[in-house]
């Protein structure tokens, strides 16, 4: 399933915390396919979030902010819980602060932190890898079940493009890993 969430139309600030309007459409979405699972042939407690670069820094914030809704309650889905059961953050922005390596205090990490899996090129001008750093440390220090794949070329925006590097070969790690924490059966 794909979540198309709303963002902000003016950016007038630094992008420190994420859109109350994309959280709540994340947390909003997972309750919803949990509410669904059966109807929809899904098991409610292998639903997971990916997210490539912003999108990134959304699952970092949907696997932070799960405890309470950003929104009151429609109806019987926003009974069901929020947290996915995994993460996939692909170049996330918006986690480190800038001025020194300390975590984005928005995105706070606790050992119920989903298990995530981060993947970031050095190479990336944009986000730059201090991102994926400073979230894979939080994680590890927190107890969280985290792996990471760091590689040196890649850019920005790569995706599920082939190219001529190695990181092109991330889906196949991504498999591998949701077996491992199992996600899928091998």
């Amino acid at each position: 399933m794909l979540l198309k969430y709303r963002v902000p139309l003016k950016k007038t600030e630094p992008y420190t915390q994420p859109s109350p309007l994309a959280l709540e459409d994340a947390q909003r979405t997972l309750g919803l396919v949990r509410y669904h699972a059966a109807k929809w042939g899904i098991d409610p407690h292998r639903i997971g979030v990916i997210g490539f670069s912003a999108g990134g820094h959304m699952v970092a914030a949907t696997s932070t902010h799960f405890d309470k809704r950003s929104y009151p309650a429609v109806d019987a889905a926003d009974q069901e819980s929020c947290r996915p059961d995994f993460a996939i953050a692909c170049y996330p922005g918006h986690l480190w602060n800038g001025d020194d390596f300390n975590l984005n205090p928005n995105v706070p990490v606790t050992k119920n932190t989903p298990p995530t899996f981060l993947l970031q090129a050095e190479d990336d001008h944009v986000d730059g890898v201090e991102q994926s750093l400073v979230y894979y440390i939080a994680l590890k220090k927190a107890g969280v079940p985290v792996e990471m794949h760091l590689y040196a070329q890649g850019g920005h925006g790569f995706g599920l493009r082939p190219s001529k590097f190695p990181i092109t070969e991330w889906p196949r790690l991504v498999e591998t890993w949701l077996g491992t924490i199992g996600m899928t059966s091998e």
